[in-house]
C-alpha cells in the first residue's frame, strides 16, 4: 500500500521563516558554475550580482522563452514588447529600453554565446538547446562585448561531447499549443563534432479580431541552430555556429481601455481587437559566428569571436484598435551587424586578467506610416484638417561604428583579500539619415499597395524633417572592487562601476516642431555602487546571496511624443532626466531535507527622479521610473520524490509578485496595480534518465495583468497583457 504524503506549502513556509529543520539527514546544496567573469567559477566566488539558471531549472520551472526568466531574477523585467511575440522589452534595476525603434541603443545587453544582439527585434529567445541562462545586474563592459549600462542576459548553449546524442521533445497545451523540438549531435571524426537543433512553436490566440475572427496573441515560430566544433588538440577549440528564427505570429493589437472616437464599446476580452489592419506580421533574424580559443600556456588563453547577424521585421500597429484608420501604423525594420572581439586571458598564482578589443559595425533602418485618417487627433470634435485624411511617413537609417578596449584585473594582495580594477574606453560614431513628411490621403506610396490595395496612394505634401548628420562620443568607464573571504563559506564585496550608453538621432524627430532634433541627443551615464555578500551557511544547507546598490543615473534619454495642433504627431528624444535608483536584492536557497528545497528571491527598488525637464520645466515630482516596480519577489518549493525503481518526481509550486508598475514615466490609465501569479509544475524523470515529462500550469489563478501599452490619451490608450491561465504537458526523450 502506497503511503499518502500530505504537503502544505504554507506550513512549510512558516517553518522556514522560523528556522525549523525538517531534515533527518545532512542535505547539501550543489555548486553552481557561471562564466560571468569570462572563466568558469563557482557562483559563490563571483563578486557580482548574478542569477544563474541551469537547464534543469529552466525545465522544472516550465520556462519556454526568455520572458519567463523575469520572475527568477530580482529587479528584472523581461517582457514581449507591444504588438509582437519576439521583440524584447528588458529593464534591470530601472534601466532599459522601452522603445524598440531602430537607431536606439538597448540598456540591457542580450548575448548568445558571447555574441551581442544589438536590436530587440527577435530577442525574445525560445529555450532551445540551452545549458544555462545568466542574468548580470548592473553596468557591464570591463569583461566582454558591448558596453551595457543596465545589465546583461547571457544565453549559453551546450558544448558537444563527441557522443552521438538525439533529443526529441514536444508540448501539448492550452489554446492548441503544439511545440516540437529536435536536437542532435555526433562526432564525424576524432576532432570534429557536428550538431543542430530545430523547433516549431505553435499556439492559437488568446483572443481574436472580433471583426474578422483572426487570431490575437497566437504564436507561429520556427527556429533552428547548427554548430560544428573542431578540437585539433587539447589546447585549441573552434566553433562555427549559425541560427535562424522566423516568427509569423499575427501582430498583437492593443486593448482599448475606453470607448472609441465614434463610441465603439470596450471589448469583453483584453485579448480581443476590432482592428481594420491585416493580420500579417513577420520577424526574421539570423546569424553566424566563429569562435576560436587557444590555450597558449597554462596561464594564457587567447580567444576570438567573429559574428554577423541580420534581421527584418514587417509589422502592423493599430493604435486605435477600431475598424477605421484613425491611427494605423504599418512599419518595417531591417538591421545587420558585424562584430569582432579579441580576448587575452591570463591566470597567475595570485592574480588574473581579462582584456580585450571589441569592434562593432551595424546599420539599422526602417520606415513607417502614421495613417491618421479623417480625424483631427488633437481635437476629435474639430473639422478634419484634410478631408481626404492625413498620413505622416517616417523613414531613415543609422550606421553605427563602435570600437572599445577593456581590461579587468583581479589581484589577491593578501590572504582572503582581493582587489579588482577594470576599465573600458568606448568610441561610438553614428551617421544618420532622417526623413519625415506629410501626405494627403491614406497610406504613402511605400505601403499603399499592401495595406490599401486598389486605392490611390497618398499625395506628397512636403517634408517636415529631412537631414543627414553624424556625431561621435567617447567615454571611459571604470570599475573598482574589493572582496574579502571571511571564511570558507562567506565572501563580502564592495564595487563601483560606471556605465555608458551613446547618444544618437531620433528617427521620428519632427524638425518643424523641434528644430534641434537634427543635432541628436547626448549619451547617458550611470554610476553604480554595490555592497554584497555570498554565503553558504549551516554546512552548505543555506545559500544566501544579497546585494545593496545605488545608481546615480545622469542625462537620461527620454522619449516624448504628442499630437500636434495640425492633426499630426511629433516626437523628441531629450536628455531630460537625472535619477537615483537604490535597492536591495536577496536570493536564498535552503535544503530543508534531502528532498525539499525552498527558493526565495526578493528585489526592492527605491527610484526617484531628481530632474525631469519637459517644456523647459522640471516636472520630476510628477514622474516615476517605468517598468520598475518597487518590489519583485518569488517563493517556491522544490520537492523531489525518489521512487523505489529509481524514477524521480519533482513538484515545484511557485508564487511570484510584482508591485505597482508604471508603463511610462508619466502616470496614466495604463499603469498596472500589484499582482501575484501562481504557477505549478510536476516533472517525472524515468528510472533510466532517458526521458522525462512535465505538467506545467502557469497563472493558475487566471490573473489579468498589463505588461505594456500605448498612451496617447483617451481612445488611443491601449494595453497589452500577459498570458492567461495555461496548462501544458511537455516531454522529451534522449536516444
Amino acid at each position: 500500500m502506497r503511503k499518502t504524503i500530505k504537503f502544505n506549502p504554507i506550513a512549510v513556509g512558516v517553518m522556514l521563516a522560523c528556522g525549523a529543520s525538517l531534515s533527518h539527514a545532512d542535505p547539501q546544496l550543489e555548486e553552481v558554475t557561471v562564466t560571468a567573469q569570462k572563466r568558469e567559477q563557482s557562483l559563490q566566488e563571483v563578486p557580482v550580482a548574478v542569477t544563474a539558471i541551469s537547464s534543469d531549472q529552466l525545465m522544472q520551472n516550465g520556462v519556454s522563452d526568455l520572458t519567463d526568466v523575469q520572475k527568477l531574477s530580482p529587479n528584472t523585467t523581461l517582457q514581449a514588447s507591444r504588438g509582437t511575440n519576439s521583440t524584447l522589452t528588458a529593464f534591470i534595476r530601472g534601466i532599459g529600453q522601452q522603445d524598440p525603434l531602430w537607431g536606439f541603443e538597448p540598456g540591457v545587453g542580450i548575448y548568445i554565446d558571447d555574441v551581442y544582439i544589438a536590436r530587440p527585434q527577435g530577442a525574445v529567445l525560445d529555450i532551445l538547446d540551452v545549458e544555462r541562462v545568466e542574468v548580470l545586474r548592473g553596468p557591464q563592459g570591463t569583461l566582454y562585448g558591448k558596453n551595457t549600462i543596465g545589465g546583461a542576459v547571457k544565453y549559453v548553449t551546450k558544448k558537444m561531447t563527441g557522443d552521438t546524442e538525439v533529443n526529441i521533445g514536444g508540448t501539448l497545451g492550452s489554446y492548441n499549443q503544439r511545440d516540437i523540438k529536435v536536437a542532435a549531435s555526433t562526432a564525424i571524426s576524432e576532432t570534429v563534432n557536428i550538431g543542430g537543433a530545430i523547433a516549431s512553436f505553435q499556439r492559437d490566440g488568446f483572443g481574436e479580431n472580433v471583426r474578422t475572427g483572426e487570431d490575437q496573441y497566437n504564436k507561429d515560430v520556427l527556429s533552428g541552430r547548427f554548430a560544428v566544433e573542431w578540437n585539433p588538440s587539447d589546447t585549441v577549440w573552434v566553433r562555427l555556429a549559425g541560427d535562424k528564427t522566423i516568427d509569423e505570429s499575427a501582430p498583437k493589437h492593443g486593448y482599448r481601455l475606453v470607448e472609441g472616437l465614434a463610441g465603439e464599446p470596450v471589448l469583453n476580452s483584453v485579448y480581443d481587437t476590432e482592428s481594420n489592419m491585416p493580420a500579417e506580421n513577420l520577424v526574421e533574424t539570423s546569424g553566424m559566428s566563429l569562435t576560436a580559443e587557444w590555450q597558449m600556456s597554462d596561464s594564457v588563453t587567447v580567444k576570438s569571436i567573429t559574428a554577423h547577424r541580420t534581421g527584418e521585421t514587417e509589422t502592423a500597429i493599430d493604435f486605435d484598435s477600431v475598424n477605421r484608420p484613425d491611427f494605423d501604423v504599418p512599419a518595417y525594420y531591417e538591421d545587420d551587424q558585424t562584430t569582432q572581439e579579441f580576448q587575452l586571458i591570463w591566470e597567475g598564482d595570485n592574480a588574473d586578467l581579462v582584456s580585450g578589443l571589441y569592434y562593432y559595425t551595424g546599420t539599422a533602418a526602417g520606415a513607417f506610416d502614421a495613417v491618421l485618417g479623417y480625424v483631427n487627433l488633437n481635437d476629435p470634435e474639430a473639422e478634419p484638417t484634410l478631408p481626404v485624411g492625413l498620413t505622416q511617413q517616417v523613414a531613415g537609417s543609422v550606421d553605427t561604428t563602435s570600437l572599445s578596449a577593456y581590461a579587468h584585473y583581479n589581484w589577491r594582495f593578501a590572504e582572503d583579500w582581493n582587489l579588482s580594477l577594470g576599465g573600458r574606453y568606448t568610441k561610438d560614431e553614428k551617421d544618420a539619415e532622417v526623413f519625415k513628411a506629410n501626405f494627403a490621403g491614406l497610406y504613402s506610396p511605400t505601403f499603399a499597395g499592401k495595406y490599401n490595395p486598389g486605392q490611390p496612394a497618398a499625395i506628397f505634401l512636403g517634408a517636415l524633417t529631412d537631414y543627414e548628420n553624424s556625431d561621435s562620443w567617447g567615454q571611459f568607464t571604470p570599475h573598482v572592487g574589493l572582496d574579502y573571504q571571511i571564511d570558507d563559506d562567506t565572501m563580502v564585496y564592495a564595487t563601483y562601476s560606471a556605465g555608458f550608453k551613446s547618444g544618437g538621432f531620433d528617427m521620428r524627430g519632427d524638425a518643424s516642431v523641434l528644430p534641434s532634433t537634427v543635432d541628436g541627443f547626448d549619451p547617458e551615464t550611470v554610476d553604480t555602487y554595490e555592497l554584497g555578500v555570498k554565503s553558504d551557511l549551516f554546512s552548505n544547507r543555506l545559500r544566501l546571496n544579497a546585494a545593496a546598490f545605488r545608481a546615480d543615473y545622469n542625462d537620461m534619454q527620454v522619449t516624448v511624443q504628442q499630437f500636434t495642433p495640425g492633426g499630426g504627431f511629433s516626437s523628441a528624444v531629450l536628455n531630460a532626466g537625472e535619477a537615483r535608483i537604490q535597492g536591495l536584492e536577496l536570493e536564498a536557497t535552503l535544503a530543508m531535507t534531502d528532498n525539499l528545497l525552498a527558493n526565495l528571491t526578493l528585489g526592492l527598488a527605491d527610484t526617484e527622479f531628481l530632474e525631469f525637464i519637459s517644456g523647459g520645466v522640471d516636472v520630476s515630482d510628477e514622474r516615476d521610473m517605468q517598468n520598475t516596480p518597487d518590489t519583485t519577489a518569488m517563493f517556491q518549493l522544490n520537492y523531489s520524490m525518489v521512487m523505489d525503481n529509481g524514477a524521480e518526481l519533482v513538484f515545484l509550486p511557485t508564487v511570484s509578485y510584482r508591485a505597482d508598475t508604471q508603463i511610462f514615466e508619466t502616470p496614466s490609465i495604463l499603469d498596472q496595480e500589484a499582482y501575484t501569479l501562481v504557477d505549478m509544475t510536476a516533472t517525472y524523470y524515468s528510472p533510466s534518465g532517458d526521458w522525462n515529462m512535465s505538467l506545467v500550469g502557469k497563472n493558475l489563478a487566471d490573473k489579468e495583468y498589463r505588461i505594456a501599452g500605448y498612451g496617447f490619451g483617451g481612445a488611443f490608450d491601449t494595453g497589452f497583457y500577459g498570458a492567461p491561465r495555461t496548462i501544458a504537458l511537455t516531454g522529451s526523450y534522449n536516444f
